[in-house]
């Protein structure tokens, strides 16, 4: 399983860095390959300064050793080995009528002393962080979400859009980070699903990604803004970089693994602001997101 979805990655990765360099027309993915002196390594690429991505990233790594104290305790296991791999994205356009989007896809398995699996599991998702609100943009993401998921398990659209809703919260705001999407984890041989069916769902999932986020990329990047709108976006990236520092598991991870600091932090944007209490006009477009980030919506059937 390992070797058939670290092959699977490294193949999504190829389709999507060729298709958002298309779009972008300008900037074309700088790439490295990397090693993790515990056991092994991955392929980051980075785009920036492009017309449409100011900023992002496509990951994919395959790591594996001795699972370090830290994660022993997480996972509450004693000293056992590890692989995990994925692909994980992050993309921040210039333009700020375009969304950020940020996905992952990963697996993970544990062996005790003489190799055999002990646990193993999938894990993803992906969601949306818009700075201007068009609905229109939401619902075509979640409705593409939707269809991915009711093609295995009707109940896990609305079971994994709600965790996505409750994941991505900036608890210390009481915001949302963005709109949701999917955020599934732990996904387990059980309940009538083998880890076969997950690798099925997830791929599904993966491959979902360019339809749900490409179509608003195009509709979107040749907008018109001012310059008060680039404030507000680079105000807004400020709640994504406190997310992602304070509250996200997969950084976390990162971290504690001795994972490869530039592919980890890839993620934050390069332009953002910390503004003292700022607070959007009333019945302005930047005040409309801040209520939508109150409270997560039904957007499929909105």
């Amino acid at each position: 399983m390992k070797d058939k979805f670290y092959q699977y990655i490294q193949d999504l990765q190829d389709t999507i860095t060729s298709k958002l360099e298309a779009i972008d027309g300008k900037a074309i993915f700088q790439e490295d390959i990397w090693k993790r002196p515990e056991g092994g390594g991955g392929r980051t690429r980075v785009i920036e300064n492009g017309n449409v991505f100011e900023k992002g990233g496509v990951n994919i790594s395959g790591v594996h050793g001795k699972l370090p104290k830290s994660m022993q305790a997480y996972f509450n296991v004693g000293d056992v080995d590890f692989f995990a791999c994925g692909l994980s994205l992050v993309l921040h356009p210039k333009n700020p009528m375009v969304p950020t989007v940020h996905a992952n896809w990963r697996y993970f398995e544990m062996y005790d002393e003489d190799g055999t699996i002990v646990d193993q599991w999938f894990g993803g998702g992906q969601d949306l962080t818009p700075y201007y609100l068009f609905e229109e943009d939401a619902k075509h993401f979640h409705q593409t979400c939707k269809t991915a998921c009711d093609k295995h398990n009707p109940e896990f659209y609305p079971k994994y859009k709600e965790r996505c809703d409750e994941y991505f919260h900036n608890a210390h705001r009481n915001e949302a980070r963005g709109i949701g999407g999917l955020f599934f984890d732990y996904c387990k041989a059980s309940e009538g699903m083998t880890m076969g069916n997950w690798y099925d769902f997830v791929t599904e999932v993966g491959d979902s990604f360019l339809s749900a986020y490409v179509p608003i990329v195009e509709k979107r990047k040749d907008l018109p803004y001012t310059e008060v709108q680039r404030n507000w976006q680079e105000i807004r990236r400020g709640r994504y970089v406190e997310f992602n520092l304070v509250h996200d598991k997969g950084t976390l991870f990162g971290l504690k693994t001795n994972g490869r600091i530039e592919s980890i932090l890839m993620s934050l944007p390069p332009h953002v602001q910390w503004v003292y209490d700022h607070q959007p006009e009333a019945g302005s477009e930047e005040e409309k997101l801040l209520e939508v980030l109150k409270n997560p919506i039904d957007w499929v059937n909105k």
